[in-house]
């Protein structure tokens, strides 16, 4: 079972040490004590926590697609040569950056500042842990 300290949460969730004390004190997400009598938040109770803080902003491109990671969020940069073009976008507190060609680029009219809509394929995406948490959720 993972657990997380105060300090951990606070990270994952992009807010304050004190923030998630409060929302402990408040009952919004609970906590336990460790073995040696640190705050610390089950690893399924702060996802559910997360999930339920998690938001998106609404899709302007009225189009129904299968792909379900879609991310709304402004361009930020443009970088294109004659042939391929690197473009990133800030999507609520995450960047996403996409490789693709100039012509397409042009066509979307991507430029700083445009509202855009990345997706994201599940089949393309890897998933990956770090190694201590791993070996903690292993020989918990």
């Amino acid at each position: 079972m993972a657990e997380y300290r105060v300090s951990e949460a606070a990270a994952l969730l992009g807010v304050s040490d004190d923030t998630v004390r409060r929302q402990i004190d408040s009952g919004l997400l609970s906590a336990d004590r460790d073995m040696s009598n640190r705050l610390v938040i089950d690893g399924v109770v702060l996802a559910e926590f997360a999930r339920s803080l998690a938001y998106s902003a609404p899709d302007p491109s009225g189009v129904e697609r299968s792909a379900r990671n879609r991310l709304v969020g402004l361009v930020t940069a443009v970088e294109a040569d004659r042939v391929v073009a690197k473009v990133e976008m800030q999507c609520g507190p995450h960047r996403v950056v996409s490789l693709m060609s100039t012509e397409a680029v042009n066509e979307l009219g991507l430029q700083p500042g445009v509202l855009a809509v990345a997706v994201i394929k599940s089949t393309n995406v890897l998933v990956e842990t770090p190694v201590n948490r791993v070996r903690q959720a292993k020989s918990g």
